[in-house]
């Protein structure tokens, strides 16, 4: 029997000695991959993280002590430690345990993540809530070098460090390796400013010279040389913040990850852990290309061999994008791209390979990747700013205020609209088009398929004005012969009728309108009849003219879309319809009042009734005459 099967609990870590707790990180490392490599993750992080987690679980006593991850891609040996080892060969799945942390899933989630920056916040909030409280409880927030270039993150750190409140950070910073030239100097530091004799006589020291000019100036002194010793890791930064720095440490030696956090358990006040680790640590495929491994998709556990999809001839939209992207930069040298630190994942790393110095990327940065769109703008350049979707919901301010208000020519693609699958509901691009819809000044696209996309983004390379945002869906597109086709500029809040039919119309965003399509003609197949369906193609400015058509010629509307029923497609369509003078029943298909779990695309657009399938019920309901469902 392994050590990981006897792993229950964290109680479980705490009798283990050091050559055990070496052997229980190889065994969760070893375990990790087995499952990753069938059920893919993201690996690499978590990989890098294992030391850091195991030694929290030994040292602190969870779940009273809590521990909150960033982002949540490191915390896979926390789910694997906190009761969830066999439950993590679902991981990801529908009906299985979110990729994430996740409050509703267990006691020991302390606090739900998905997004950047968000640890250290919340962290000090559950910090003080027990101070308030009178609690004992510790509080830890894991983050990693990454996740520390978000704004929130320095936030966090600014408020922590005026408050005096009992918090420790661990930095996991990735980045770089130790320097061993340098690595006894720093093992040297880190025994006197953790030793418990050293921090009880400053203590003592403090509290004797008081509150006055004195204790500054000898405090200013203190700092100025250590600074001078401490300056080469970065500790002058989170000194000046108002936390006490220690380390860098070798954040994959468990012994030393041990021996430290025992030592900073109970210091008082906010202080952080530099602690220097691998990412993919333990998987030489992981460590040697970091950057693919952080996600790699199913591979051979032995070889290292990554297992391409199968089945799939169709290109990604992300390679659309970027390729697009390329080539209307050469076609125009004001066109620049700028991405807050999704530069493969978007595509953008094609504009970075042959044009670097008209490539942008600001880190975890979604407000200033905005802003400063804007100011590029402002500036006579044309900025492809490229957001997850659901990231974009963070620089929400920044649209409004620096862009619309402005009318400044900002294009904004938004990646991963709609139902992204696997990464749950902290990723789902569900809101963009309700949120952004309501801004004056802006335009909203929503292309069908790749060769649409390539056209709406080279209509937009000619507009001056903005936002300009154009919406996409996670993954492969409809297999359409979009390299082969000329540059066509597509008018503003024009769509397109697909197909003529009769009595119900239905009018769909993006790809949901292949799939309306699909469900016309199988309706047709059966009843010898079919409705109406209808290309939106742009959610703001919606087509008047062609609206007007539907609704004198059709006395029901179905609306199909991959984002939110209230207030995105169905809720504009409402607004119209109310307003025509004649009776139009609406009917809306998309995701409901709700947060969606993880599962893959397909099942949850059927779970949604966003399928072929779920649109084909409503039809046979609509034209068979039927009432129930949503008016």
């Amino acid at each position: 029997m392994s050590l990981l099967e006897g792993i229950n609990s964290p109680a479980d870590v705490k009798g283990l000695d050091l050559a055990e707790l070496q052997m229980l990180c190889k065994e969760i490392r070893d375990y990790m991959i087995e499952c990753c490599a069938t059920n893919p993750g993201h690996l690499g992080s978590s990989l890098g993280a294992v030391e850091l987690i195991v030694g929290f679980h030994k040292v602190f006593d969870s779940p009273a002590d809590k521990i909150v991850f960033d982002v949540g891609h490191q915390a896979y040996a926390h789910k694997i430690i906190t009761g969830r080892r066999e439950k993590f060969r679902k991981n990801h799945k529908k009906n299985g345990i979110s990729g994430f942390p996740k409050m509703s899933e267990s006691e020991y989630d302390a606090f739900g993540t998905g997004h950047s920056s968000t640890s250290i916040s919340a962290a000090l909030g559950l910090a003080t809530a027990a101070k308030l409280k009178g609690g004992k409880e510790k509080v830890v927030a894991l983050i990693g070098d990454g996740a520390l270039t978000g704004g929130l993150a320095f936030e966090g750190l600014n408020n922590a460090g005026s408050s005096k409140t009992d918090i420790l950070v661990i930095l996991n910073d990735n980045n770089f390796s130790i320097d061993q030239n340098i690595g006894a100097l720093h093992e040297h530091l880190l025994k006197l400013t953790t030793d418990p004799t050293y921090n009880r006589i400053k203590k003592d020291i403090w509290d004797k010279i008081g509150d006055g000019k004195f204790r500054q100036r000898v405090q200013n002194f203190v700092r100025s040389a250590k600074s001078s010793i401490v300056k080469k890791s970065g500790g002058d930064l989170f000194e000046a913040l108002g936390f006490r720095y220690f380390g860098p440490i070798d954040g994959n030696d468990i012994s030393q990850v041990t021996r430290t956090l025992e030592k900073l358990k109970d210091i008082k006040g906010p202080r952080i852990l530099h602690a220097i680790t691998t990412k993919g640590k333990g998987y030489s495929p992981a460590e040697e290309d970091q950057t693919t491994w952080h996600a790699p998709g199913m591979f051979d556990p032995v070889t290292g061999k990554r297992l391409a999809p199968s089945g799939h001839k169709e290109s990604r939209y992300q390679d659309v994008f970027g390729e697009v992207l390329l080539e209307l930069a050469r076609m125009d040298d004001r066109i620049v791209g700028i991405t807050p630190a999704m530069a493969t994942g978007c595509g953008m790393n094609i504009l970075a390979k042959e044009m670097p110095e008209r490539f942008f990327d600001v880190g975890i940065e979604e407000e200033h990747a905005v802003t400063f769109s804007a100011g590029l703008a402002a500036g006579g350049l044309k900025p492809f700013c490229n957001i997850y979707s659901s990231f974009a919901q963070r620089a929400y301010d920044q649209i409004i205020h620096d862009v619309a208000l402005q009318k400044l020519g900002v294009v904004l693609c938004f990646d991963r609209g709609g139902l992204v699958g696997e990464d749950g509901a902290t990723h789902h691009g569900s809101f963009d088009m309700a949120a952004f819809r309501s801004i004056p000044n802006t335009l909203i696209a929503v292309p069908r398929n790749e060769t649409e996309l390539k056209n709406l983004m080279y209509s937009a390379s000619l507009r001056k004005e903005g936002p300009y945002i154009i919406r996409y869906p996670r993954g492969y597109g409809e297999g359409v012969d979009w390299r082969n086709r000329e540059f066509k500029e597509i008018p503003a809040g024009k769509g397109e009728r697909l197909v003529e039919g009769e009595e119900v119309a239905i009018i769909a965003a993006g790809p949901s309108a292949n799939r309306a399509c699909e469900a016309a003609e199988i309706y047709r197949e059966k009843h010898g009849k079919c409705p109406s369906v209808y290309d939106m193609r742009f959610l703001k400015p919606l087509d008047s003219e062609m609206l007007g058509e539907i609704f004198s010629s059709h006395g029901t509307v179905i609306t199909v879309e991959d984002g939110c029923l209230k207030g995105g497609l169905f809720g504009a369509i409402c607004e119209e319809a109310a307003g025509y003078g004649k009776k139009i029943k609406v009917r809306g298909i998309g995701i409901p009042d709700r947060f969606i779990s993880q599962g893959t695309q397909n099942e949850l657009r059927a779970e949604c009734g966003m399928d072929t399938a779920g649109i084909l019920r409503v039809l046979e309901n609509e034209m068979q005459g039927t009432t129930d469902g949503q008016d």
